[in-house]
């Protein structure tokens, strides 16, 4: 890093501090002892979406929000958990480490999460991204969500047992 006063590349770092996005470093050059700040960012990946038809266009976190804010319209949910579900999504494309991903994989991510979250939401977007040609492929799919759901209150349903050290054990 070269001082902005003198020009020379040696400085050391008097003061570090994370920031939002970045970190912070105050810097005194090893020549003229003046002070300077630096910031340090990572690097955004670049990452490609691969379209059903073989296209790849850039990664886009608005698209993203857009098409999940779409589905939620008038639906009782906080912007704040949107914004969330926007973050987890992405953050689990990153994690994978690829350079690109598929949209198809996106949107069962978006589908898994909206279901979980309204059932209303997870329909307008299945709808879209399923592209149903008829009511019957809507109407299946509904009985699908809903047959999921009754199971999922039936395992929460179940009894846990917990077993104390006082308690006698079954072998």
């Amino acid at each position: 890093m070269k001082c902005p006063y003198c020009g020379e590349s040696e400085s050391k770092v008097v003061d570090s501090r994370e920031i939002e996005d970045a970190i912070r470093r105050r810097r005194e050059c090893s020549r003229c002892a003046q002070r300077f700040t630096t910031y340090e960012r990572t690097e955004g990946v670049s990452l490609a979406v691969v379209k059903k038809d073989g296209r790849r266009e850039p990664y886009d976190q608005a698209k993203l929000a857009r098409g999940i804010r779409t589905a939620c319209f008038k639906r009782p949910i906080p912007a704040q958990r949107i914004d969330d579900l926007v973050r987890e999504i992405e953050g689990q494309l990153y994690a994978l480490g690829k350079a690109e991903v598929s949209s198809q994989f996106i949107g069962e991510q978006v589908m898994a999460r909206l279901r979980d979250l309204d059932d209303v939401a997870f329909v307008r977007f299945a709808s879209v991204y399923r592209q149903f040609r008829d009511v019957d492929g809507l109407v299946e799919h509904i009985e699908a969500l809903k047959e999921w759901k009754r199971r999922a209150l039936e395992s929460k349903m179940q009894l846990q047992f917990n077993f104390d050290e006082d308690q006698p054990h079954w072998n």
